[in-house]
C-alpha cells in the first residue's frame, strides 16, 4: 500500500495515499481497534448537513470567503450522496466526546475541496470547523440524526403496522371469541376488539415518540467547548440552527442553554424511553399473536398466521411464529439499549458528557431495529393474520366464564356454583345450571348470549 505523510500538532503520520482523511483520523483509526461497531452512517450524514450549514452561515457573517463556503457545501453534498462511507472508518469506541469523528468529517471535507483545487487550500480546523467545537457539533449531530431517523424511518414503519391492525380490527369485528386475563378464560369480546387494542397501542406510542422530539429539536451548536460560545459569532447559533432546519425540513432551533446542551443527554434518554415503550408494546403484541396461533392442534389455535419457512430441521411440517420471535428479540435489545443510554447519560461530568458515541450508537440501533422489524412483521405476519372459526367457536362455547352474564339474575355466588359444578363434573354451563335447579333452560338461553356480552359501551 502506498502512503503519504500528513502532519498535525503532534507530528507526522502515515496515511494511505488513496484516502481523503488526514492525521487525526488516522491516529484514531490506529489507536482504537476495538470491536466492529463503526460510527453510524446517519451521524455522518448529519455532520455533512451541519458542516454545510455552518459554512454558509460563516460566509454570511463575513467570516469565510463565499467561494470557500460554496466548495465546502459541494463537498458535503458529495458525502450526502452516500458513496463515500469508506472514508469514515472510525470505531464507536473512541473518545467519549466524538472529537475524532468530528475531525474525520472535517478532514474528509477539506480533502475533497483540496483535491478539486478550485479555491485556496482549506484547513479542517480553521475553515471547516470554524466557530465550532466537537463538544457542540457532536451533540448537535446526535439530535439531528435521531430526529431524521425517527421521522424518516421509524414513524412510517409504525404507521404501516398500525394501519394493518386497524384494517384487521374492522374486518374481524363480528368474530366473537373468548377473552383471557391472567392467562385464564375471561368474558367474551370480538377479535376485532382485541386487535383494536394492538392498533391503539401503536397509535398511542407514536404520539409519545412525536412528543419526545420537542427536546431533540434543540441544537447545542454555538456553545463550542464548554457552552460559552468562545470563538464563535454571537449570531451563529440562531442562524445555523435556522439553516439546518431549512436543509432538513425539521423544526430545529438553537438550544436556549448551551451549558445544558453540552453536558446533559436527557433529551435522548426521554426520547429513547418512548422507543422502549414501543418495544414493550411490540413485545406484548407479538406474544399475543404467537400464543393465540399456538398449535396448530395442541395449542390455543384461534389465529392462523402465514407459514414463511420450515420451522424445524428434524420435525417435518412444523411451522413456527418466527416473525413474532424476531419482534421479541428486537424488543429485548431495545430495553438493553435503554439501560445503556440511561447510565451513559448520567455521566455528564462538569461541562461535558463523554459517553456520547455509545449513547447515539445504541439510540440509532434501536430506531433501525424497531423500524426494520415492524416492516418485516407487517409484511410477513400481521397482514396475513386470519381467524380459525372452528377453534374460536369451540373455545367460546366451552368457556366457563360465560357464566358471568348470570350475575345480575342469580347473583355472583350462585353463578360461581354453576361454574364450579360444571368444571368438576365436566358439564356444560347449561347442564350444570339445570342440575343445580338455579335456572330453567329457557332462562339460561335468554341470559347467556355471547353476542350480548361483547360491549356495554355507548
Amino acid at each position: 500500500m502506498e502512503y503519504r505523510i500528513e502532519k498535525d500538532t503532534m507530528g507526522e503520520v502515515q496515511v494511505p495515499a488513496d484516502r481523503l482523511w488526514a492525521a487525526q483520523t488516522q491516529r484514531s483509526f490506529d489507536n482504537f481497534k476495538i470491536g466492529t461497531e463503526k460510527m453510524p452512517r446517519s451521524i455522518i450524514r448529519a455532520f455533512a448537513v451541519l458542516k454545510k450549514s455552518a459554512a454558509r452561515v460563516n460566509a454570511e457573517l463575513g467570516l469565510l470567503e463565499q467561494e470557500v463556503a460554496d466548495e465546502i457545501a459541494k463537498a458535503c453534498d458529495e458525502i450526502l450522496k452516500g458513496t463515500m462511507y469508506e472514508e469514515f472508518p472510525l470505531a464507536v469506541w473512541q473518545t467519549g466526546s466524538g472529537t475524532q469523528s468530528n475531525m474525520n468529517v472535517n478532514e474528509v471535507i477539506a480533502g475533497i475541496v483540496n483535491r478539486e483545487g478550485r479555491v485556496r487550500k482549506i484547513h479542517p480546523n480553521d475553515d471547516v470547523n470554524k466557530g465550532q467545537s466537537s463538544n457542540d457539533t457532536f451533540p448537535t449531530a446526535m439530535h439531528m440524526a435521531a430526529v431524521i431517523e425517527i421521522e424518516g424511518r421509524l414513524l412510517p414503519a409504525l404507521e404501516g403496522l398500525q394501519k394493518t391492525f386497524e384494517k384487521l380490527s374492522h374486518e374481524y369485528g363480528s368474530v366473537i371469541k373468548i377473552g383471557r386475563t391472567h392467562l385464564q378464560d375471561a368474558t367474551p369480546l370480538t377479535l376485532g376488539q382485541e386487535i383494536s387494542g394492538w392498533a391503539y397501542m401503536l397509535e398511542n406510542t407514536s404520539e409519545m415518540i412525536k412528543a419526545s422530539e420537542k427536546h431533540l429539536f434543540q441544537l447545542a451548536l454555538g456553545g463550542t467547548a464548554v457552552g460559552t460560545g468562545l470563538n464563535t459569532h454571537q449570531d451563529f447559533p440562531v442562524m445555523v440552527a435556522k439553516t439546518i432546519a431549512e436543509e432538513t425540513g425539521y423544526a430545529f432551533m438553537t438550544a436556549p442553554n448551551k451549558f445544558h446542551a453540552l453536558t446533559s443527554k436527557d433529551a435522548l434518554v426521554h426520547a429513547h424511553g418512548a422507543l422502549k415503550a414501543l418495544g414493550a408494546n411490540l413485545m406484548k403484541i407479538a406474544n399475543d399473536v404467537r400464543m393465540l396461533s399456538s398449535g396448530p392442534r395442541c395449542g390455543i389455535g384461534e389465529l392462523i398466521i402465514p407459514a414463511n419457512e420450515p420451522g424445524s430441521s428434524i420435525m417435518p411440517g412444523k411451522v413456527n411464529p418466527t416473525q413474532c420471535e424476531a419482534v421479541t428479540m428486537v424488543s429485548v435489545q431495545v430495553m438493553g439499549n435503554d439501560a445503556c443510554i440511561g447510565f451513559a447519560a448520567s455521566q455528564g461530568n462538569f461541562e461535558l458528557n463523554v459517553f456520547m458515541p455509545v449513547i447515539i450508537y445504541n439510540f440509532l440501533q434501536s430506531v433501525r431495529l424497531l423500524s426494520d422489524v415492524m416492516v418485516s412483521f407487517n409484511k410477513n405476519c400481521a397482514s396475513g393474520i386470519k381467524p380459525n372459526p372452528d377453534k374460536i367457536k369451540y373455545n367460546l362455547e366451552n368457556s366457563l366464564m360465560l357464566v358471568t352474564s348470570l350475575n345480575p339474575y342469580i347473583g355472583y355466588e350462585n353463578a360461581a356454583k354453576i361454574a364450579k359444578n360444571a368444571y368438576e363434573k365436566g358439564l356444560t354451563l347449561k347442564e350444570s345450571a339445570l342440575e343445580l335447579k338455579l335456572l330453567t333452560e329457557k332462562e339460561f338461553d335468554e341470559y347467556v348470549k355471547p353476542e350480548k356480552m361483547i360491549s356495554n359501551l355507548k
